[in-house]
C-alpha cells in the first residue's frame, strides 16, 4: 500500500510515479487529473469554490490584525474626533520635518506669522502626548476577559449564592460592578470609557505645561522639581479640588505640580505600554523604576549580582531624570529619533500603501515569479520584500500579503505549514530591507552616529542574503515536492503592469537618490520623497487623454514662470505678484530653486485641472480600497454621494486617509519607544552601565562566541511578543557596551547583530507572532507553522555571526571604532576587497544554498541524514569559519589545551576553501545519483531552471 507522508507531501514508494508536477491551474495537469495536497486537505476543485473555503477576505484580514493589535472599532462622532487627533499628529510632523521648530511663515497678502519657536523636550513631549491620547482611544483599558477581570467578575456571584441576590451586600457589590464596567470595561472594544477621557486629559495636560512654563521647567533643571509650585497654586481657582482630596488623606494640594505631572506622565506611558504592546513589556520597564529606586539594597559585597548595587536616589531625582530630559528617560534618544526620523518614514509608508502601492506590488511579483516552479511562494517572498518597505512590520505584513498569497501557496501543493511559515519568514525580513528598514534602523543613527546613507549599504548584502535562502528553500520544496506555478493566464502581464504603475518606483529611487546622492539628512529626504507621491498622485488624479497636453503644459508653464520669478525678483511668483523681492539668482541657481517646489507646482496644477472637470476619468488611479471606502463615507455622511466619484475629492481624501493612517500606525512605535527609554534613562542616571558591562564581560569569560550567544538569545526570548524597536533599545543598552569593549566588532555590525535577532524572535516559538498570524490565514497549527518558519529564516540566524566576525560581508573595512564603509579606493585595492569582502559574500551566497539542502533534505535528490550533517557543516564553513573557529579556540582555551584564535584571512580563506568543496563534492554526488535513479527524483519534473 501506498501511503503519503504528510510532511514531504510524496509518497514513501520509490515506484510510486504519480508525480507530475502540481499545479492548481489548468495549465498545470495531464488531462484533468487535480492537483496533489501536501496540507493533508482535499485537492482544490476550482468549480466548487475551494477558493471560498481558503482565501480570507480584506475586511477578515483588517478584523484579525485588529484583534492582534487588541485595537478598538470606533464609529460615530468618536471616529471623527480620532481622525482629526490623527491626521492633526500627522500635520504636526510634516511641518516638524518641512520647516523644523520654528512655527512661522510668510503668506502671500498677509505677510509674518509666527507662533514661536520650540525646544526640543516641548516637541518631544507634545510628539509623545499626541500617541498616548490616540493610545487611549484605540485600544480599551479592559475588555472584562483577562485573568484579573474574570477573578473579580465571580465575586457578585459568588455573593449572590452565598447570601441571596436581594442581600444589601449582594447589592452593593452588583451596583460597584456596573459602575467599575461603565468607568472602564470595554467588552465590544467600542466604546471610549470615562477613563480613557481623564486619561486623555491628563496627557494633554502633561504637553500644555511643557509648553506653556519653560521658564519655571528651565529653573527646575538647577533646583530640583520640588522648588516648583505646588499642585494647588497651579489649579488656581480649581485648586480647592486638590484641597478636597488632601482633606480625605491624600496630599495632593502640597506636592510639587511639576513632580506630579512627572509621576502621572511616566504613569500615563506605562499604561499605554500596557493596552498597546502588553503587560510583558510594561513589567519589564517598571521594574527597572522600581530598581532606580531600590537598587541600593542590594549590597556591594553580594557574590556575582553585587555589581548591580547602585546610590540611593529620591522619586524627585528620579521622575526628573525620566521626564524633564532629552538625554535619557521617556523623551530620550529614541523619543528625539521617532520625532526626526521615525513618523516621517510610517508616513511615508502610509502614503505609498493608501496610494495602491501595496497590491501593485504583490501583482508585479506574481508577474514576474508567479508562473516558475513553486511561483506562488516565490512571489510571496518579492511581494512581502515590496511590502516591508511600506508597512516595517512583521505582523502587518503578514497579514495584508498573506490574506493573498497563503491561499494560492496552499492550492500550488505547498502544506499549510509551509504556506504560513514561507510568508511570516519572508514578512519579518521587511525590517532589515534597505531602503526604508524598522524604526530600530533609524535610531542607529543616534546610537552609533553615522549615517542612513552608511546604515543602508551595510544591510543590503545580509537583507539580500536572507531572501534569497527562503528563495533557495522554496525552490527546493517545489522541486522535492513537484509543485508547479500557476498559468500564464491568471497573472498580470509583466510589461503592461510596468506601464501602468511605473510610477509606484519612483518614491523608492528617489530615497535612494537623496540618500546614496546627494546625502541629505533622513528627514529632508523623507519630506521631499512624500512631496514627491503627493505630487505624483496628483498627476495620476488628474491625467487622461483629453486632460494630458493642459496638465503638462500648465506645469511646464508655472515651472518656466517660477525660474523667471527667482532669476529675476529672487523669489517665487507668488511672492513676486504681491510685491515681494530678494537678491535675484543666477540661472544654475534660479532653476534648482524652482526644482525644489516643483512638487507644490504640479499638486496645484492637478488640482486645477481636477476642479475643472469633475467628472474626469482616470484610467491609471488606482486608490487602496480604504481610500475609495472613506471617499464613499464622507460623501455619504455630507448627503453628497456623487462626491465620491470627483478625483479632487478622493485625492483629498486620499492626503486625509494616509495622514491618518500614518498616526495610527505610528502610534504603537512612539508608545513603544517612549516606554524603551526609560530603560536606558534608568541605566545612565543610576551608574549601572559600566558595572553591567563588567558583569557581562565576567560570564562570558572573554570569550566572543558566548558574548554574541548570551546577545542572540536575550535578543530572541526579550523579542517574543515585543516590537524589534524595544528589543533593540533594551539590549543595545544593555549588551551594546559589552560587546564594543570585549571584542573589535565594529559598532555597526554589533548593532545590526541585535536587530537580526529581534527581528527573528517574531517567527520564533513558543512567541512566535508573525508566524502564528500566517498560521490564522492558513489554518494550518500555529506551534508548527513557528518551527518551519524559523527554519526557513535559519540564514537570518546565522548571517549575523557572519557579519560580525567579518566586516566585509557589511562592506566594512577595519576593526572596532575604526570600520568604516568600502569606498571607491577600497575596491580598486583588490589585495583587500577580493579575499575580506568577495570571496565571504559569495561563501555566504553558496552557504544558504547548503542551509537550503540541510533544512529542506533536498537538492537534486533526497539527502540522506549524514549528507544533511555534512551540508551543515560547508554552510557554516561558508557563511561563518571564523565562528566555528573561534567556538574551536574558546573550547581548547578554557581546558587549557590551545592558544590565541588565528584571525589571518589566510585561515578565513582556507576554511571557506573546504567549505566549497565539501559542497562541491554533495551537489555533484547527489546530481550523479539523481541522474542515474539511485534516489527517488520527481519523475516528470523539469530540470530546475532559476
Amino acid at each position: 500500500m501506498t501511503n503519503r507522508t504528510h510532511d514531504e507531501g510524496r509518497t514513501d514508494d520509490p515506484n510510486d510515479s504519480n508525480d507530475a508536477p502540481r499545479s492548481d491551474r489548468t495549465g498545470g495537469h495531464d488531462g484533468d487529473v487535480p492537483p496533489v495536497r501536501t496540507d493533508g486537505g482535499e485537492a482544490p476543485n476550482d468549480s466548487e469554490g475551494t477558493e471560498t473555503d481558503e482565501e480570507i477576505s480584506e475586511e477578515e484580514a483588517q478584523e484579525m490584525l485588529e484583534g492582534i493589535d487588541r485595537k478598538r472599532t470606533i464609529t460615530g462622532w468618536a471616529a471623527i474626533v480620532t481622525s482629526f487627533i490623527a491626521i492633526t499628529f500627522s500635520v504636526f510632523q510634516v511641518w516638524l520635518a518641512a520647516r523644523g521648530f520654528d512655527f512661522s511663515a510668510t503668506l502671500p497678502l498677509v505677510g509674518e506669522v509666527s507662533l514661536g519657536s520650540l525646544q526640543l523636550l516641548q516637541v518631544n513631549s507634545i510628539h509623545v502626548a499626541f500617541a498616548l491620547i490616540l493610545a487611549f482611544i484605540l485600544f480599551p483599558p479592559t475588555t472584562g476577559h483577562g485573568a484579573v477581570a474574570t477573578r473579580l467578575g465571580r465575586v457578585v456571584p459568588s455573593l449572590a449564592s452565598s447570601l441571596g441576590e436581594d442581600s444589601p451586600v449582594t447589592r452593593a457589590a452588583a451596583g460597584v460592578r456596573r459602575f467599575v464596567r461603565w468607568l472602564a470595561v470595554d467588552p465590544d472594544r467600542e466604546r471610549v470609557t470615562p477613563v480613557d477621557l481623564l486619561f486623555i486629559v491628563l496627557a494633554a495636560a502633561t504637553a500644555i505645561y511643557m509648553v506653556m512654563e519653560w521658564s519655571e521647567i528651565q529653573q527646575l533643571r538647577i533646583f530640583g522639581l520640588n522648588a516648583g509650585r505646588t499642585v494647588a497654586e497651579y489649579l488656581g481657582p480649581l485648586g480647592f479640588v486638590a484641597e478636597i482630596i488632601s482633606a480625605v488623606g491624600i496630599p495632593l494640594a502640597g506636592v510639587s505640580y511639576p513632580f506630579f505631572l512627572g509621576v502621572v506622565g511616566v504613569l500615563l506611558v506605562l499604561e499605554a505600554t500596557r493596552r498597546s504592546l502588553g503587560f510583558y513589556l510594561t513589567l519589564i520597564v517598571a521594574s527597572f523604576i522600581v530598581y532606580a529606586k531600590y537598587g541600593f539594597l542590594i549590597s556591594p559585597t553580594t557574590p556575582l549580582i553585587g555589581v548591580l548595587s547602585i546610590p540611593e536616589g529620591t522619586w524627585a531625582n528620579i521622575i526628573q531624570n525620566l521626564w524633564y530630559n532629552t538625554e535619557n528617560g521617556v523623551f530620550g534618544i529614541p523619543v528625539t529619533v521617532s520625532v526626526q526620523f521615525i513618523y516621517i518614514f510610517i508616513l511615508f509608508g502610509a502614503f505609498l500603501e493608501m496610494s495602491g502601492a501595496g497590491q501593485w506590488f504583490i501583482d508585479l511579483a506574481y508577474a514576474a515569479t508567479g508562473t516558475r516552479k513553486g511561483g506562488p511562494a516565490k512571489a510571496s517572498i518579492l511581494a512581502s520584500g515590496f511590502m516591508g518597505t511600506i508597512s516595517g512590520s512583521s505582523i502587518a505584513n503578514t497579514v495584508t500579503t498573506g490574506a493573498f498569497t497563503i491561499p494560492l501557496m496552499k492550492r500550488s501543493g505547498y502544506r499549510s505549514e509551509f504556506a504560513g511559515a514561507v510568508e511570516a519568514s519572508a514578512s519579518s525580513g521587511g525590517q532589515i530591507l534597505p531602503p526604508v528598514m524598522g524604526a530600530a534602523a533609524f535610531l542607529m543613527i543616534e546610537f552609533i552616529g553615522v549615517p542612513f546613507s552608511d546604515i543602508i549599504i551595510a544591510a543590503a548584502i545580509p537583507a539580500v542574503v536572507f531572501f534569497f535562502g527562503v528563495w533557495v528553500m522554496v525552490h527546493l520544496e517545489a522541486t522535492r515536492a513537484n509543485i508547479g506555478g500557476l498559468d500564464r493566464s491568471e497573472v498580470v502581464d509583466l510589461r503592461f503592469h510596468l506601464a501602468r504603475g511605473w510610477f509606484y518606483l519612483i518614491p523608492i529611487l528617489l530615497l535612494l537618490y537623496y540618500l546614496l546622492v546627494e546625502r541629505l539628512t533622513v528627514a529632508r529626504s523623507a519630506w521631499f520623497t512624500l512631496i514627491a507621491i503627493m505630487a505624483l498622485l496628483s498627476v495620476v488624479a488628474a491625467y487622461n487623454e483629453r486632460t494630458r497636453i493642459p496638465l503638462i503644459g500648465g506645469i511646464v508653464t508655472l515651472f518656466v514662470a517660477q525660474i523667471a520669478a527667482y532669476a529675476t525678483a529672487g523669489v517665487g511668483i507668488i511672492d513676486a505678484l504681491t510685491g515681494g523681492s530678494g537678491e535675484a539668482l543666477g540661472i544654475v541657481d534660479a532653476v534648482l530653486a524652482a526644482a525644489g517646489e516643483l512638487g507644490i507646482l504640479a499638486i496645484f496644477v492637478s488640482l486645477v485641472v481636477m476642479l475643472a472637470r469633475p467628472a474626469l476619468d482616470s484610467p491609471l488611479l488606482e486608490f487602496d480600497d480604504a481610500v475609495d471606502e472613506a471617499s464613499d463615507r464622507i460623501a455619504n455622511a455630507v448627503s453628497r454621494p456623487s462626491l465620491s466619484d470627483v478625483n479632487a475629492f478622493r485625492y483629498v481624501t486620499f492626503i486625509g486617509k494616509s495622514m491618518d493612517s500614518g498616526a495610527r500606525t505610528s502610534t504603537e512605535v512612539v508608545v513603544a519607544v517612549a516606554a524603551a527609554g526609560i530603560i536606558p534613562g534608568v541605566v545612565s542616571a543610576t551608574g549601572l552601565g559600566p558595572n553591567l558591562t563588567a558583569l557581562i564581560k565576567a560570564v562570558a569569560g572573554g570569550s566572543i562566541v558566548l558574548l554574541l550567544l548570551f546577545t542572540a538569545i536575550a535578543s530572541i526570548i526579550l523579542g517574543m511578543g515585543m516590537p524589534t524597536t524595544v528589543t533593540y533599545i533594551i539590549l543595545v543598552s544593555l549588551l551594546g557596551p559589552a560587546i564594543a569593549q570585549s571584542s573589535d566588532i565594529p559598532l555597526l555590525a554589533a548593532h545590526l547583530f541585535i536587530l537580526y535577532f529581534g527581528v527573528i524572535a517574531d517567527i520564533t516559538p513558543p512567541v512566535a507572532v508573525a508566524a502564528y498570524a500566517a498560521s490564522g490565514i492558513a489554518r494550518s497549527d500555529p506551534f508548527q507553522t513557528g518551527v518551519k518558519a524559523f527554519s526557513l529564516s535559519l540564514n537570518k540566524a546565522v548571517v549575523p555571526f557572519a557579519f560580525a566576525l567579518t566586516p566585509g560581508i557589511l562592506l566594512l573595512r577595519g576593526r572596532g571604532e575604526q570600520a568604516a564603509v568600502i569606498t571607491g579606493a577600497d575596491i580598486a585595492d583588490l589585495g583587500f576587497f577580493i579575499p575580506e569582502v568577495v570571496i565571504p559574500v559569495l561563501g555566504v551566497f553558496i552557504g544558504v544554498i547548503a542551509l537550503g539542502a540541510t533544512v529542506i533534505g533536498y537538492f537534486y535528490s533526497r539527502v540522506t541524514r549524514v549528507e544533511r550533517g555534512l551540508f551543515a557543516v560547508a554552510a557554516f564553513l561558508l557563511m561563518a569559519p571564523m565562528l566555528l573557529l573561534n567556538a574551536v579556540f574558546d573550547l581548547g582555551g578554557a581546558l587549557g589545551l590551545v592558544g590565541t584564535v588565528p584571525t589571518t584571512v589566510t585561515v578565513d580563506l582556507a576554511m571557506r576553501g573546504v567549505g566549497g568543496i565539501i559542497f562541491g563534492a554533495l551537489a555533484l554526488k547527489n546530481r550523479r545519483e539523481a541522474e542515474q535513479g539511485k534516489r527517488e527524483a520527481p519523475a516528470g519534473s523539469p530540470e530546475p531552471t532559476d
